[in-house]
């Protein structure tokens, strides 16, 4: 299987552009990396807002400092 390049990967953007368009590129490429971004956390586990525990009515609030 042959490599890309860099020549290769200039390519394929002027491809890309020509087919999508200077407008719907930059939208497409966004999107792309929310996905990737959402695989990978999905993956490792992680979440982009960790939870805390539910509080318990028992427990007063922590002390002012004076």
């Amino acid at each position: 299987m042959p490599e890309i390049g860099i020549a290769g990967i200039i390519v394929i953007l002027i491809v890309a552009l020509l087919v999508f368009g200077p407008k719907r590129l930059p939208e497409i490429g966004r999107s792309l990396g929310k996905g990737m971004r959402e695989f990978k956390d999905s993956i490792t586990g992680q979440d982009e807002k960790p939870e805390l525990p539910p509080r318990s009515g028992d427990e007063s609030p922590p002390p002012s400092a004076p």
